[in-house]
């Protein structure tokens, strides 16, 4: 039977502390004979005896006098070591690795680690940020953030807020070149389309038509693969674009861009927090996707209303 040696030099030292081997099972949480047998196991690797022990009491031998003195320093680190382990993961501080989309996600992401740490100022954010769909797990991830679709089985995935697609143009654009009324009319407009910053695919528009989300791809006066650029050739009048509500909301409610088309707003993918099993899991983690979730479930910043859809700016 393969022999725990750190396991059996545990029960060792315990019983030359509590002088009795039965106290030290008591101890380790096993039985005596178990105890026993780890000792008279550890004695038959090392082939010296350690302790002389009779039915009432032990005593060191030198070679276990020796082993002991040499062990106790680096149990002694071990200990401690498990201890802060127990201790920390109680605490709400330390890394906390957190995996999200490049494109355009800051002004969600950010405002919410910013309250968190302002909240708990040990905590130490290391943020992945990648539009390239990967395992979070190699990642090291305690939590992460999706735009899309629901994260692959085997994570604990909370939808936060949907993702509407919305047709948007600057007043200046829609003076120019005049308000679409249909789909077909987009034909005659300056439309921008995105390509995917890992892949390099163009994203086709996708838009609500009788109740069904369609796809349209669009001859593009503009691609890129960078949300901020394509938001700020909308915000200067070059082209018309879909943009997604995190991007275009705080802009149409200010007034510089205007929806169109709102009849064909999407809303079919979702901001999706995920992360694995909440148990063993250390605090400052748990308390983080607690925190996000109040933060960002049903955050009405990233949506336009029914009201608003129904009245555009």
């Amino acid at each position: 039977m393969p022999i725990n040696e750190l396991r059996a030099m545990e029960i060792f030292a315990k019983a030359v502390e509590l002088g009795s081997l039965r106290k030290a099972a008591a101890a380790q949480a096993i039985s005596p004979q178990a105890a026993s047998q780890a000792l008279s196991q550890l004695e038959q690797h090392l082939g010296v005896r350690l302790l002389h022990r009779t039915t009432r009491s032990i005593a060191l031998t030198e070679e276990g006098q020796q082993l002991l003195e040499a062990a106790q320093p680096a149990l002694a680190m071990l200990e401690r070591a498990l201890q802060r382990a127990r201790t920390t993961k109680d605490e709400i501080a330390g890394p906390l690795h957190i995996a999200a989309p490049r494109s355009g996600f800051a002004s969600v992401l950010w405002p919410v680690v910013d309250a968190f740490c302002r909240q708990y100022p040990e905590i130490q954010p290391d943020l992945h940020l990648d539009d390239q769909v990967s395992n979070w797990v190699l990642e090291r991830a305690d939590v992460g953030f999706r735009i899309g679709a629901p994260p692959e089985e085997g994570l604990i995935a909370r939808r936060l807020f949907p993702v509407q697609l919305i047709v948007c143009a600057s007043p200046a654009y829609l003076a120019r070149h005049g308000i679409p009324q249909r789909l077909d009319d987009l034909s005659a407009h300056r439309c921008s389309v995105f390509r995917h910053p890992a892949t390099g695919q163009v994203f086709p528009w996708f838009l609500k038509v009788n109740g069904e989300v369609v796809r349209r791809d669009l001859p593009p006066a503009l691609s890129t693969n960078d949300v901020e650029v394509e938001l700020r050739a909308v915000l200067d009048g070059q082209v018309i674009a879909q943009l997604s509500g995190i991007s275009a909301v705080p802009h149409i409610r200010a007034g510089k861009i205007r929806p169109v088309l709102v009849q064909h707003v999407t809303d079919h993918m979702g901001v999706y927090l995920y992360y694995g099993s909440r148990r063993a899991q250390p605090a400052r983690v748990r308390r983080f996707i607690d925190f996000a979730v109040e933060q960002l479930t049903d955050n009405p910043d990233f949506v336009l209303t029914d009201r608003e859809l129904a009245d555009p700016i």
